[in-house]
């Protein structure tokens, strides 16, 4: 028989008990760190996410850091954010401070305080409990997880601790009060609860008269090895103890192989439930348990709708003017577009981005990529595609993301590859390939979409490549709509395949054919721009892609090869391109693997450098540039 679920709180506490003033909560914060980043160093920074309704969040700053943990940390790194409202409408917020990125699991006996009246601007200071406390604490060894509760029977702020000493396995809670402006310890911290067999990643919950200590602890047999664990809690009448142990475990994981840790409880705002949320380290995920009286738990967990990869963190309710200040400093969703400065090439760093589309449209230059989720990948994992637009080169505008591969039902593969945007009679179609399952064609009334799938099917398939016979034929489409206002398709993998696309954008009309010409090693990536009265096909060659291009007198050719435009870009074992006229100048826009470490052929970034024509009407060699276009 499962054993009782109970959990706990951290943010609301005692609001009922001492007089604290209510709120009208609207949403609420989550602060975390992350466990999917490019890199440790990165994943060990304060991040925050915000929700209207505590179970699908978005991340705010695009999932980057709030602030810069080398700026915060003697160690550079941190771990494990608690965030409290306090009594005067000010905000508190504690970590561990620790960088297994610099030190690995070594000693860390740091914690790291921060303090804020607005949520945007925090102050910080930082405690090293060896160096401050060398009597009491001089062997210590892990000071992890340290959180904030206001105690009421003093007025004061107890920040509590799990703490592990240099020659002793066992972990305890210490605890101790907070100076008056929140820099250090009043005093020195003390035994605040010692569980039977150790405990880590302890929370505070304050309910009808009965703090709740939830921890994540563990059960021995008579040898001291441990044979289960789990989310367990402690209660006491009083922060100063005693608390009496409960040996029975809350998660619904403690029997089984899954492992949890880093558990907190909220309360919903205007509702009587509480939340308690853990992090699933083993498995990657963050899954959560209802109660309404803090021993009680719903059996089956529930999981979070988030576009972040949270460790263990913590959740206060806001307010609607704290959650539009939050927006307004730092979120990125479909109101709130982020602004973005390049400084050169790569254009953007926070994410992966490849196979670059271009239009331009009065003054705004539109940029249109794949999204490479990932650094280190070992194949292309992409599953969506982003929209940025840009008025000077020099400051984009990042706007929600506009298209998944799932907006297409039939598009089985998965696989969010190049695509290509249009505008034909106020409308932007964007021409999308899946690998394996064809093109697809979807359609929006603003240039940053929201995109809908215009078809219910694809526009083109391997069927239409009747010269091909490996399975990813039917992609990388580009179009192109000539001075009589004819649009063109252009697509293909190993042989290059064109036709005439009808007025309304989503019909193939008549034949589809072959493009061939003397010189021609097609690999991928047509691209169709007009310069003078001429047509020029540039296109991708050889593995590693190169870019060739070609020159012809009608958009059917003959074309005329001219020789490699752009060599191999750096790091990427492809290459995909776009040519654009923009305010007087022409550019080429192209990816390659600059973002490192991570970056390479799977995790690849978007660049711009300058295209210059020949008198004759050639086009000059790509000089490929870090410094961009924003220095020349």
């Amino acid at each position: 028989m499962r054993k009782l679920l109970k959990i706990q709180w951290f943010f609301m506490f005692c609001v009922l008990s001492v007089g604290a003033q209510t709120h009208n909560f609207d949403g609420y914060l989550f602060a975390y760190f992350e466990g999917a980043a490019e890199n440790r160093k990165s994943e060990e920074q304060l991040r925050f996410a915000i929700s209207e309704d505590a179970i699908n969040w978005k991340a705010l700053n695009n999932n980057q850091p709030i602030l810069n943990s080398d700026d915060i940390s003697q160690s550079g790194g941190i771990r494990d954010p608690h965030i409290l409202r306090g009594e005067n409408n000010d905000f508190f917020m504690v970590a561990t401070d620790m960088s297994t990125a610099a030190n690995g699991w070594k000693e860390n006996p740091g914690i790291v305080l921060l303090k804020s009246d607005n949520l945007i601007d925090w102050t910080h200071s930082t405690i090293n409990l060896s160096k401050d406390y060398p009597e009491a604490f001089g062997d210590a060894y892990w000071v992890w997880a340290p959180q904030t509760i206001f105690d009421p029977e003093v007025k004061k702020y107890l920040i509590y601790f799990t703490l592990k000493r240099k020659d002793d396995s066992k972990l305890d809670f210490y605890s101790g009060y907070a100076n008056t402006d929140f820099t250090g310890f009043e005093t020195e911290p003390r035994l605040m609860f010692s569980a039977k067999d150790g405990a880590i990643d302890s929370d505070i919950v304050y309910k009808d008269g009965l703090y709740h200590l939830f921890y994540k602890g563990n059960t021995k047999d008579e040898n001291g090895k441990e044979f289960e664990n789990g989310i367990k809690q402690a209660t006491s009448k009083s922060l100063q103890g005693p608390w009496k142990e409960s040996f029975d475990y809350i998660d619904f994981y403690a029997d089984k192989k899954t492992t949890v840790e880093g558990s907190s409880v909220f309360k919903l705002n205007n509702s009587d439930d509480y939340i308690l949320m853990y992090d699933l380290y083993s498995s990657g995920r963050y899954e959560f348990q209802r109660s309404k009286d803090l021993f009680n738990f719903t059996q089956k967990p529930e999981s979070f709708t988030k576009d972040f990869h949270p460790r263990h963190g913590s959740v206060i309710g806001i307010t609607q003017d704290e959650l539009e200040r939050l927006k307004n400093q730092w979120f990125h969703s479909s109101e709130y577009p982020k602004i973005i400065r390049t400084e050169g090439n790569p254009i953007f760093t926070h994410k992966y981005t490849a196979d670059p589309a271009a239009i331009v449209l009065n003054d705004t230059l539109w940029l249109y990529t794949g999204h490479d989720f990932e650094g280190g990948q070992k194949g292309y994992k992409m599953k969506d595609w982003l929209v940025f637009s840009t008025t000077d080169l020099e400051h984009w505008t990042e706007y929600p993301v506009p298209m998944k591969i799932t907006d297409f039902s039939w598009a089985k593969s998965g696989d969010a590859y190049a695509g290509h945007v249009a505008e034909r009679n106020g409308k932007y179609y964007w021409y999308i390939s899946t690998n394996w399952t064809g093109i697809g064609v979807a359609v929006a009334d603003t240039p940053e979409g929201p995109f809908k799938d215009a078809l219910g099917k694809p526009l083109l398939t391997n069927n239409d490549c009747f010269a091909s016979s490996h399975s990813w034929a039917c992609i990388d489409p580009a179009i192109f709509i000539d001075d009589d206002n004819q649009p063109w398709i252009f697509w293909g993998n190993g042989q290059c395949y064109y036709a005439k696309l009808k007025d309304s954008m989503i019909e193939i009309d008549g034949e589809i054919k072959q493009m061939n010409f003397e010189g021609f090693e097609f690999t991928e990536a047509p691209w169709i721009h007009k310069y003078k009265g001429k047509y020029y096909l540039t296109y991708a060659t050889g593995f590693p892609e190169k870019i060739a291009y070609a020159m012809a007198d009608t958009i059917e050719g003959p074309y005329e090869y001219k020789g490699i435009l752009n060599e191999i870009a750096g790091n990427s074992n492809t290459n995909h391109q776009a040519i654009v006229d923009y305010k007087g100048k022409s550019y080429f826009i192209y990816h390659n693997g600059g973002i490192q470490t991570d970056g390479g052929s799977y995790s690849r970034s978007v660049c711009i450098d300058k295209l210059e024509y020949n008198e004759d009407g050639t086009i000059k060699p790509i000089i490929m540039t870090t410094s961009g276009i924003i220095k020349n």
